[in-house]
Formats: C-alpha cells, sequence, structure tokens
C-alpha cells in the first residue's frame, strides 16, 4: 500500500439536481425561456467524501440513493450542479455495461478505442493486446464485433481493459453481478492484489462483496450520506434500516393451522423422517477437473485430478446431497522428491470468500515424501454441507513444508465448481443439518 499521504479522491458537498419535464417540447422551450419553473429532482445532495491512496470504498444504497450518480460525477462524465470532486492520478470506470464501446467494432478493436480513453498511448496498446486478449479469455470472439456479445462478455472485454491500465483509482459499478463465477472469481483476485498499489470505488448491492473486499464504506439514503466507517459496520447498520418499520407496514397474514405433533410438553416441528421441505435433501451437481484453472507455484509437482468421490465403491460423483459421505480425492504427480507433503483445499462462494477448507498436516503425524515420479491421492472424507442454492468452486493447492514455512508446488483456483441446484439453507450460506426442530411448552424455570 502507498505511503503517500494526499487522497485519490476528495468530494465536497457534491450536489446534483436534474430537470423534469413534462414533455419533451419542453426542454426546447425551456432554453428560450429560462424563467419557466419546472419541478427538480435532487440525485445527490451534500456528499462529502475521501478516498485515500490504497484504500478500497464500497458505496451501499438502495436503488435511487444516488450512487450511481456518484460514480459519474467522480469519473467526470457528468457535472455536479454544485460542490466539487477533485480526483488525482488516472482513472479507469467500468460503469454501465458496454459504455465506451462501439457496437460495430471488433473486440480487438474496442481494445484500441476503450484503451485510448483511459488515457494509454498506441505504443502501450500495442505492448498491452495480447495480455489483455488472454485475460478476456474470449478465444475467437475477439475479432467478432461486440454487439454479438452477451452482457458477461462484455463485462470481460471492460474489466480486461480496466485492469491493464496501470490506474491510481479503479470504479466498479455492479459490474461484477455478470459473468461466469470462473471469470469473477479471476477478477477479485485482481481487485485483491490492486488493492496493494491502487484505490478502488466500488459501489455493488451485494454486501458479502463489500464486507469481503472493502475497508469502509458509504451508506448513500436519498442522496446524502447516510452513515460512513468501517465496511462491515455500515453495512450492519444498513441491512438493519432494510426492516425499519417492515412489521408495522406489512398486513399480518393468515393464520395457518400447521400439522404438529406433541410430545410431553412439547411440540414437533419437524424431525428426520418428514422435514417440511418440498423437495428432496439439496442437490449439487459437481462438474470435471479444470486443469486449465488459474494457477501458480513454484513447480516440481503437479495436481493432476480433483473431485467428489463415493468412498463405497470409489466412483466418481456428478452429483450428491446435503449430508452424503463423500471423498474429496486430489490426484499429485512429483517431478522432484517433495520432502513434507501437505495437501489443502477450500470451498468458495461466487464471490471468492472462503466458506469452508482444511489440510493434511498435522504436527503429530510425520508426512512420508513422495519420490520424484511417484504419485499420491490425498483423500479427504466428509459429510456434504448444507449450501445455499448457488454457484461454487473449489481451490487445490500442494506445497511441501510445514504450516509455517512452505513452498508452494502448485496451486489450482476454480479446479472443481458446484452447483447447488436444492437447499435445506433457508437463511444463511451454509445451513445447519437439522435433525429435530420442536418447542417445548411451559418449561420448568
Amino acid at each position: 500500500m502507498s505511503s503517500d499521504p494526499t487522497p485519490v479522491v476528495v468530494a465536497k458537498d457534491v450536489a446534483k439536481s436534474y430537470t423534469l419535464y413534462p414533455r419533451p417540447s419542453d426542454r426546447l422551450a425551456h432554453l428560450f425561456m429560462p424563467w419557466r419553473k419546472y419541478p427538480a429532482f435532487e440525485a445527490l445532495k451534500g456528499v462529502s467524501f475521501t478516498v485515500g491512496r490504497g484504500e478500497t470504498v464500497g458505496i451501499i444504497g438502495q436503488n435511487g440513493a444516488g450512487k450511481s450518480t456518484l460514480l459519474q460525477v467522480v469519473t467526470g462524465t457528468i457535472t455536479p450542479s454544485a460542490g466539487d470532486v477533485k480526483v488525482s492520478g488516472r482513472v479507469a470506470a467500468l460503469l454501465e455495461l458496454g459504455a465506451g464501446f462501439e457496437p460495430d467494432f471488433t473486440g480487438r478493436e474496442n481494445i484500441m478505442l476503450n484503451g485510448t480513453i483511459l488515457g494509454l498511448s498506441s505504443k502501450e496498446l500495442q505492448e498491452r493486446t495480447d495480455e489483455i486478449i488472454a485475460f478476456s479469455e474470449l478465444g475467437a470472439f475477439i475479432d467478432r464485433p461486440v454487439r454479438t456479445y452477451s452482457s458477461g462478455m462484455f463485462m470481460r472485454l471492460a474489466f480486461s481493459v480496466a485492469a491493464h491500465v496501470d490506474a491510481d483509482l479503479l470504479i466498479i459499478d455492479e459490474a461484477l453481478s455478470v459473468g461466469d463465477v470462473r471469470f469473477t472469481q479471476k477478477c477479485l483476485r485482481f481487485l485483491k492484489d490492486f488493492k496493494q498499489r491502487g484505490s478502488i470505488l466500488f459501489v455493488s448491492h451485494d454486501l458479502g462483496s463489500v464486507t469481503g473486499l472493502c475497508d469502509k464504506a458509504i451508506w448513500l439514503d436519498h442522496g446524502r450520506v447516510r452513515a460512513e466507517g468501517p465496511a462491515i459496520k455500515i453495512c450492519e447498520q444498513y441491512v438493519a434500516s432494510l426492516f425499519e418499520g417492515a412489521v408495522a407496514d406489512t398486513p399480518a397474514a393468515p393464520t395457518q393451522n400447521l400439522p404438529a405433533q406433541a410430545v410431553s410438553g412439547e411440540i414437533v416441528l419437524m424431525d428426520e423422517e418428514a422435514p417440511p421441505r418440498a423437495s428432496k435433501p439439496g442437490a449439487t451437481s459437481v462438474s470435471a477437473f479444470n486443469a486449465e484453472g488459474s494457477s501458480f507455484g513454484s513447480g516440481g509437482a503437479a495436481i493432476i485430478d480433483a473431485g467428489l468421490f463415493s468412498p463405497a465403491d470409489g466412483h466418481r460423483l456428478t452429483q450428491v446431497v446435503e449430508g452424503q459421505e463423500v471423498d474429496l480425492k486430489v490426484l499429485v504427480k512429483a517431478d522432484v522428491t517433495v520432502e513434507r507433503p501437505i495437501m489443502g483445499f477450500y470451498v468458495k462462494d461466487r464471490l471468492g470468500q472462503f466458506l469452508l477448507g482444511d489440510n493434511s498436516y498435522w504436527d503429530t503425524v510425520p508426512q512420508p515424501p513422495i519420490p520424484a515420479g511417484e504419485r499420491l491421492a490425498f483423500r479427504f472424507r466428509f459429510r456434504w454441507p448444507a449450501l445455499a442454492r448457488g454457484t461454487y468452486t473449489l481451490t487445490v493447492g500442494f506445497a511441501d513444508g510445514t504450516m509455517e514455512h512452505h513452498i508452494q508446488r502448485h496451486w489450482i483456483h476454480d479446479a472443481v465448481i458446484f452447483e447447488v441446484l436444492s437447499s435445506s439453507a433457508r437463511l444463511a450460506m451454509v445451513g445447519v443439518q437439522l435433525r429435530r426442530v420442536l418447542v417445548d411448552r411451559n418449561p420448568p424455570e
């Protein structure tokens, strides 16, 4: 992180209002008759904040709070009605998908166009075009008109250009909400690395990504800053506000006569024999091993397979259900002698946040070395957890040494993708596998 104390962004009392014209012709009439009065909408009302060098700031708030308007003011695409914004250094922005792109140009041509808009010289663009194309993973689509691109492909191209402009400030407005999970996590890994050398201004409705990525958050409410501070604290306040008055404003639902079994002063709401679910326990599809996943390491050994397998007969699983006993098996081939092998794994959500994981290292159990040329299969047996519906990825890493001191031989991001199709996890990312739910009637004090 830079030690330069000069802020990258300083906004003071920024306001932005829009005149609301009842008819399009009134806009023209107002030019010739400026004394006419029309209603106005105040999108921003006296917003002040700073973004320090090396700081990541999230902006949260409900739709219409002024988040996107504020980003447009910072980037200079719109001018404020009052107040002032000062930005130091080069800015790269990902605002509306497709902004800054010419639909009839190819992806390659738009790299040149968008890179020029972001301040890169012709020489810099020529030197970086291959890297930008490789990062985007668009393949043959790079030479096709961008009007044929999906929203996810637009995001790939826009993010790839922004990632290669050596920006001091990166501005992102919900850009990561589209696209596949592998590329989303690739972008998030880039952002976490970018935090070490630049500043980020990040707008998202996903509070998990805000708390996971941002140092502080700004909560906008009807164009004003309602709160500013540590990201976790501000997000908690924002969530609490969403429920203010919800009970009073919502009509009570009619009482339903649900069957319940009374046992010794207890009302049994659910037992293992008949859970109140419309479907069977949560089903999860399991992809094949992705050998081409983003990876790093010093070499000397390679992870050549990973997946979930049945402990009973050893066959590879393409689908699992909650509570099912599985073997997570990772196969490694050693090219050199690995003295103290360690295999580890993480399961992450689509935003790259670690949910669960473990490794094979124990201080009290000696790890036998792997001779050069041999293969070793690590197996982790556990019951598949109740994950909320969505997409998750498996990251695996193989090292040589101890937990404190080791050489990372091979690490693969997104080695396997899990798609949770149905789940009993109703209220959290990882659910508890409930076996029984009951209510005690008049329990003893």
